[in-house]
């Protein structure tokens, strides 16, 4: 009975792993096909002071769109506004936002609607990308971390889409919401980080699934590690982060773990310094799509093989199998 018992978990998990991979990739693929024209659309983008957004929103205004590019630091003369900025070009708008602020958000989208050739057609997509990472295993992170975090990458995106809907919903558009691998599976020392981007692929389910009676589509991309790409994590971040972390932990926590063990971690996370793909293109690929395809992924998975392989296996077998290769 055992033998049989296995053979089958074996069967339904291979057909499980057949089904992502033939209805999540192949489906999509032959129904697939890209608007003939971009002229007159608009994209709302945010995070462009650097990384994934930057990089976004020129490839986009290559390609012919319209961008609103939302900015923390334009107020402050930050690089990544001014060099957007220097494009001089109609097409290309940077706007101030901080995804935090009601106001900022609620200022910016006044911003779009009179800047938009014809606001009653709408806004083509809204892009949010605007998200911050951190480390630290669970007891050595503060409670004020978890809400920064989720701050930014959760309610940041909902304050965002939710002010932006009306104009998504009168031209049919797109919500496109960078996630993460990890939303899909957690690690060790990325508490913070997952919780916020769980929250994210959550949002985006429901929103999608309220979405569909207005021709809206909704999209997540869930980007593999482009720590080189971005530099989003240096040997300086590790450094400050760490020590962070140890002063404000609690004495008894520092008592049991003992130094060397957190020392250990913060080796692991310092080793991931310039790691991962060196190039953005295949995120920019994917949200390209998730906005001109006609018939858009529900996830984009830019991932290295080995890392989505991982996902696909923390997702599909059972915990304690998964647990046991990777943990």
């Amino acid at each position: 009975m055992a033998p049989h018992s296995a053979f089958r978990s074996l069967l339904l998990v291979s057909f499980s792993v057949f089904l992502t991979v033939a209805l999540g990739v192949g489906l999509p693929a032959i129904l697939n096909a890209s608007m003939r024209t971009v002229q007159g659309k608009a994209v709302f983008i945010t995070g462009c002071d650097s990384g994934f957004g930057r990089a976004l929103a020129k490839h986009l205004h290559e390609l012919g769109f319209t961008v609103f590019a939302g900015c923390l630091l334009k107020d402050d003369g930050g690089e990544g506004a001014k060099e957007l900025e220097e494009f001089r070009s109609d097409r290309m708008n940077v706007v101030q936002l901080d995804v935090c602020s009601d106001e900022q958000v609620n200022r910016a989208v006044d911003d779009v609607k009179r800047k938009l050739a014809d606001s009653e057609k709408g806004l083509w997509a809204v892009v949010n990308n605007a998200g911050v990472s951190t480390f630290g295993e669970v007891e050595f992170t503060s409670m004020d971390t978890y809400k920064q975090v989720s701050e930014v990458n959760l309610w940041g995106t909902i304050r965002v889409t939710k002010a932006v809907l009306p104009l998504i919903r009168r031209a049919k558009g797109r919500v496109v919401n960078l996630a993460s691998m990890y939303g899909r599976m957690g690690n060790i020392m990325r508490s913070s980080y997952c919780i916020s981007k769980y929250g994210v692929e959550a949002f985006s389910d429901c929103l999608r699934y309220e979405m569909k009676a207005w021709g809206v589509k909704v999209s997540v991309i869930e980007p593999g590690n482009f720590i080189a790409a971005t530099g989003i994590l240096t040997r300086d971040v590790v450094a400050s982060t760490a020590n962070k972390l140890w002063k404000e932990a609690p004495s008894q926590v520092k008592e049991d773990y003992g130094k060397a063990h957190f020392d250990q971690h913060v080796a692991l996370m310092r080793s991931y310094c310039n790691s991962g793909q060196k190039d953005v293109a295949p995120v920019l690929d994917a949200i390209t799509d998730a906005i001109r395809s006609k018939h858009p992924y529900t996830r984009y998975t830019p991932q290295e093989p080995h890392w989505w392989i991982r996902m696909q296996l923390m997702t599909h077998l059972p915990g304690a199998v998964s647990d046991f290769l990777y943990f």
